[in-house]
């Protein structure tokens, strides 16, 4: 696939500072479809010059136009769909039709969300005697994770321009391409020279640079809970800000009172999308001691519909696949039983495990307590409620989560006493309005929404 040989700075695209190059790698075939440019610490003060250049002129542009300029990149984004859709399918693995409907859909539909809040957000109130405005942060650090590309770029650069900042990204060097894809649309949008900037780079280098760039006011994280740790401690240090958005072991929580046949069939599709690799999957489900038996059985037949190549694409990368194939060789020798899958390879060639099924699952094992991030579900079963409760709020994640009951109220009751930022009641549908982000080591922060804009504002109060 085309890909351009330089970064995005300053409106325009120039080439890199160093000459190394990143190998991008198609999990279908694990065939190389295209080169980026390697970024170094040169690229990344380039793009955070670039952007405190653009600061000033951005930050007092009218929200209105602001606005305007979301709503012509959401405009650019659109028209371009299934020209994304078809670059995070090859770069990143997923089938095509969820890369369209999800990996391009969504994020689309989050740019038009943003475009409408510059428009009619508050940036001012009366407080008594005083007027509190909000403003932007400044320069903002966005670095984007490879497991859903463009929705985690549009998740923090749409807020951040909407409040007035500027951007400098970095995203996952598994998928490149899908940035560059958006920062053509940024281009094309015609959004000023600087507010948006692209340096393509690995992590320990790129990423670190600009993590630790004084010319940076806020860094913006999606990733492992280990990194955001560091970025963190780093941001700390500086007095600087960060959003971090980190790992999960979300529970699915199954009251006796619950349709268990949809509760296991949902619970297993929400792991096995974009092949479990989704930090808020509900990869835990927890059953009743007395429904236990049904459950599982139910949840292997379901596992058996996915499947490989064809309804689960693969892993990101060979890496990936290991670690993935490592936690269910584990939950073996820990004593749980597989259903359904394994850790052996399903096809011939291409990142694939297949969908995985574990029975017998205490809630101290690894596979009960690490991120996986695969196509893995954990069966635990519990005694009674105050057990599923202990049973979900234990382990150092709380992201999102779900609970089933044959009456709602029944449901919210449960999920007000867990430890975590979202929680689906009986199957809700995701809202890109509602604020996303976690409890604990899940995170720092919120994206989406009109909380997701006020992480990249600051205030200031004048008092009359």
């Amino acid at each position: 696939m085309k890909a351009h040989d330089g970064m995005y700075i300053g409106g325009a695209w120039r080439a890199a500072a160093g000459h190394d190059g990143i190998a991008v790698v198609n999990p279908v075939d694990e065939q190389v479809i295209a080169e980026v440019p390697a970024g170094t610490a040169e690229d990344v003060d380039a793009a955070v010059r670039a952007a405190r250049a653009a600061l000033p002129g951005w930050a007092a542009t009218p929200p209105a136009e602001r606005a305007a300029k979301l709503a012509a990149l959401r405009e650019r984004l659109a028209a371009r769909k299934d020209e994304i859709a078809e670059t995070i399918s090859a770069e990143l693995g997923a089938p095509l039709p969820f890369a369209q409907a999800v990996q391009a859909g969504l994020p689309i539909a989050v740019a038009g969300s943003y475009a409408e809040l510059a428009a009619t957000y508050a940036f001012e109130e009366k407080v008594g005697n005083s007027t509190v405005h909000l403003e932007p942060v400044g320069v903002v650090g966005a670095i984007t994770p490879w497991n859903y590309p463009l929705h985690q770029i549009v998740n923090k650069v749409a807020p951040a321009l909407a409040a007035g900042c500027t951007v400098v990204l970095k995203p996952a060097e598994d998928t490149p391409l899908t940035a560059q894809l958006f920062a053509e649309a940024v281009h094309e949008a015609g959004l000023p020279a600087g507010v948006f900037n692209l340096v393509t780079g690995l992590g320990p280098v790129a990423g670190q640079a600009l993590a630790e760039h004084e010319g940076v006011d806020l860094v913006s994280f999606t990733g492992s809970t280990a990194v955001g740790k560091r970025i963190g401690a780093t941001a700390g240090a500086a007095v600087k800000r960060v959003a971090l958005e980190l790992g999960g072991k979300s529970a699915n929580v199954i009251l006796p009172s619950a349709d268990l046949a949809k509760a296991v069939a949902v619970g297993v599709a929400n792991v096995m999308g974009n092949s479990g690799q989704t930090c808020s999957a509900w990869t835990r489900m927890l059953v009743h001691a007395g429904q236990y038996d049904e459950a599982v059985e139910l949840a292997s037949a379901a596992a058996a519909k996915y499947t490989v190549g064809d309804r689960v694409g693969p892993l990101v990368n060979a890496k990936q696949r290991e670690r993935v194939r490592g936690y269910i060789e584990a939950g073996v020798r820990e004593g749980a039983r597989i259903v359904a899958g394994g850790a052996d390879a399903p096809l011939e060639r291409g990142y694939y495990v297949a969908p995985t099924v574990f029975a017998d699952v205490t809630p101290d094992m690894t596979i009960a307590q690490e991120e996986i991030f695969g196509p893995v579900v954990s069966i635990i079963k519990y005694e009674d409620e105050d057990d599923a409760l202990r049973i979900a709020n234990g382990t150092v994640y709380g992201l999102a989560g779900a609970v089933w009951a044959g009456d709602e109220a029944e449901a919210v009751a449960f999920a007000r006493r867990m430890d975590t930022g979202q929680v689906d009641i009986n199957g809700g549908r995701f809202n890109p309005l509602a604020p996303f982000g976690g409890y604990k080591q899940s995170g720092v922060g919120r994206e989406l929404g009109v909380h997701g804009l006020t992480e990249y504002l600051q205030t200031k109060s004048l008092q009359f």
